[in-house]
């Protein structure tokens, strides 16, 4: 395995924001080919970096700052009123953790949920190849969280264990269930079982001001912003 200091680092060629229309935008790899060990991967989560499929990276656009990175303090977070809700509405599910396989099932709700959530995304049209190389080729140190209720699949969380915590990577779900907030519970069931295997924090990957789609982020306290380098509690 690849330590921290022995690892490659390589920036993309300027390219259309994901996030933010009319922006330019550009990325910093880890060297794909390098095997990197689960305390090399979180030294990099500490630094901002995140995993999509073998790919660890972070954004690296000149004279932006816009991608922040965010992580929930487990210990101390405690539930909104709105998601003390959610836990209520969803009392009859259960959550358990599987090896990061595909299933016909798993891509059956991935493709429902990317085709109703995301058809104006970069991730449409959904493929199997892409579920695999998103979700189930990547690191060690990932698993599945299944949602279900009886056996039913209605969520899939795919997650990272580091040594300070849990990574939410993604999460999708069954997009005609609305009403239980399947997103929310999913996180909310993350931040509990951070807690329960007695780690500190449970990252959320990049927060983005001005995206909508990822305002949910903060309605979670307290949330820690990684600002110049040092992670800072959000006010």
């Amino acid at each position: 395995m690849t330590t921290l200091r022995q690892l490659h680092f390589y920036s993309t060629p300027e390219h259309e924001c994901s996030y933010i229309p009319g922006r330019m935008a550009r990325t910093l790899f880890v060297d794909p080919q390098a095997l990197i060990s689960t305390d090399a991967y979180s030294q990099l989560s500490e630094l901002g970096f995140r995993r999509s499929g073998k790919h660890i990276y972070r954004p690296h656009c000149e004279g932006c700052q816009a991608c922040v990175s965010v992580r929930i303090p487990v210990v101390n977070c405690r539930p909104s009123k709105s998601q003390k809700r959610v836990l209520n509405r969803n009392r009859d599910l259960s959550c358990n953790r599987v090896a990061p396989v595909m299933t016909d099932e798993h891509y059956a709700l991935y493709a429902r949920y990317i085709n109703s959530r995301h058809a104006d995304g970069d991730m449409y049209p959904p493929s199997i190849e892409q579920f695999r190389a998103f979700l189930v080729e990547g690191h060690d140190s990932s698993f599945f969280f299944e949602v279900r209720l009886n056996d039913q699949l209605l969520a899939v969380a795919v997650t990272d264990q580091l040594t300070l915590g849990l990574s939410a990577i993604y999460t999708f779900f069954d997009p005609d269930l609305p009403k239980r907030s399947l997103g929310t519970y999913c996180i909310l069931t993350q931040i509990e079982q951070t807690r329960q295997l007695g780690l500190p924090y449970l990252y959320l990957g990049y927060w983005v001001k001005q995206c909508h789609k990822m305002s949910y982020k903060i309605s979670f306290r307290p949330l820690q912003l990684l600002l110049d380098g040092h992670w800072s509690a959000l006010r």
